[in-house]
């Protein structure tokens, strides 16, 4: 199946590539079907082919059956965590600038109007676009929200419990799956009524 959908794309790729006359260039019709995938289109039917292959193979020795583990699923994280460092340092641009926000508030109210009205157009989540953006509008905001940035991640550090993030990171997990496996689970009604007998 998999090959005749390749297949009937790559006629159409060729019929739209290069047989724009009523006569294709091999010499057919623009209807005909190619007797071989343009070479744009080749890896298409030979990625369509190994999938087959791949099935009848799994079918004819019994594979192919029940659950895949996948170990690459998300990303690989042999190398480091740079994209979880990159959201954190992100998180606390974003919280800083909202602690500065407040601050501001309370004391300088056109300077709190003027980094309100910024944050409407320029999102604090991507942090250090943020950053260099409101560096060069308003350097003595930008100097406050990184040193406050700075303050909070430090803050953060002294309290951060690795060990109660992890159990709640697995409770959490657990509570889902429960969940889960009670909106899944067709109980047995109690129906007694159904089984009684006529006399």
């Amino acid at each position: 199946m998999a090959v005749t959908q390749a297949a009937s794309v790559a006629a159409a790729a060729h019929t739209a590539a290069c047989c724009l006359s009523t006569t294709c260039h091999r010499g057919t019709s623009r209807w005909a079907l190619p007797s071989r995938a343009p070479a744009g289109f080749r890896w298409l039917r030979r990625r369509a082919q190994t999938r087959a292959r791949a099935r009848r193979g799994a079918r004819a020795t019994g594979r192919g059956r029940g659950l895949v583990v996948v170990a690459e699923f998300g990303g690989t994280y042999d190398d480091g965590f740079e994209d979880v460092h990159k959201n954190i340092i992100n998180y606390f641009t974003y919280k800083a600038t909202h602690t500065v926000l407040h601050q501001l508030y309370e004391m300088n109210p056109p300077s709190y109007t003027w980094l309100y009205n910024y944050i409407n157009v320029v999102d604090p989540l991507d942090g250090d676009y943020f950053l260099r953006l409101l560096a060069k509008e308003r350097q003595d905001l930008a100097e406050r929200v990184m040193i406050t940035r700075l303050h909070l991640y430090g803050k953060w550090i002294k309290k951060c419990d690795h060990a109660m993030m992890y159990e709640r990171i697995s409770k959490e997990n657990l509570d889902i799956m429960r969940q889960r496996l009670l909106e899944t689970v067709v109980w047995p009604t109690d129906d007694t009524s159904t089984g009684e007998s006529k006399d």
